[in-house]
């Protein structure tokens, strides 16, 4: 197998590390993110220990800060010459304002960081024969009904559910939206499993189903398989195992285009 070059947000905890350990262990150059440094630290060892080889770095953002974002970006740059596979996997649950852009840290953390990466990231995954974008979508984001505008600006705070699950269905809209635009990449999103054994999940439900090792399966598999390289601008719902029908809204050409709209006039709004 041809060695490749993966980053993944989130990755000094639960599935994204577990994933960066199958990873690295496979012998491929990976690249860790997190927004603690001592963790971050910690995470680029163990990773090296178990994999035997040094090809493992670690990169230090706060992904509701959009400034360290692009800091990030700027360094990964700087590293690599190339990037093979981005996973947006950084999540969170629980909402609330950030003082910085005034949107609901579920929104900047869930659709607008891996939306900002994946843009900056373009030219970097371009330079690869068969680059791939694996975003972490949810199985709620079949849950709401319809996608809050208010919520997307930060006007309206929604319960902790539905903000989350409203997060994961924009990210959905939008991967499925840049596959279409960008057909030279790979994009899938992607629902990694129910109630696996994350910190986010046993804080907020308080139990699981299985093991954060379901979600890194399929992360890999996503990422580098042949099987999955006809996957793009589709969903892949781990908890049937296959390719699945995302929320209707993912389809509906004007709802995408009005959410697409929305998303560049507040990102220009933030980013200049």
């Amino acid at each position: 197998m041809k060695m490749k070059t993966i980053l993944i947000t989130g990755s000094t905890d639960g599935i994204g590390k577990s994933t960066a350990i199958k990873l690295a262990k496979q012998g491929h150059q990976v690249l860790v993110h997190g927004r603690d440094s001592q963790k971050l630290k910690q995470t680029v060892s163990e990773l090296k220990s178990l994999s035997n080889h040094d090809e493992i770095a670690g990169f230090l953002a706060d992904l509701t800060d959009f400034s360290a974002i692009e800091k990030m970006v700027s360094h990964i740059s700087k590293e690599v010459q190339k990037l093979d596979v981005l996973i947006n996997n950084a999540g969170v649950y629980h909402g609330g304002k950030e003082n910085q852009s005034g949107l609901d840290r579920r929104f900047v953390v869930n659709y607008f960081a891996p939306i900002l990466l994946t843009e900056r990231f373009k030219n970097l995954l371009c330079e690869n024969e068969a680059p791939r974008v694996i975003n972490l979508s949810s199985a709620a984001q079949a849950a709401p009904e319809m996608l809050s505008m208010e919520a997307l600006n930060g006007l309206a705070i929604l319960p902790d559910y539905e903000g989350y699950a409203q997060s994961k269905l924009a990210l959905t809209m939008w991967s499925f939206a840049f596959a279409k635009k960008n057909p030279n990449i790979v994009t899938i999103a992607a629902n990694p499993g129910s109630l696996l054994n994350t910190k986010m999940v046993q804080k907020a439900f308080g139990h699981h189903r299985a093991s954060a090792n379901k979600g890194a399966d399929i992360l890999c598999r996503l990422a580098l398989s042949e099987k999955h390289a006809q996957g793009s601008g589709k969903y892949f719902d781990n908890d049937l195992g296959s390719y699945n029908k995302a929320h209707q809204d993912v389809y509906d050409q004007k709802k995408v285009n009005d959410l697409m709209s929305e998303t560049k006039r507040i990102l220009n709004g933030l980013t200049q």
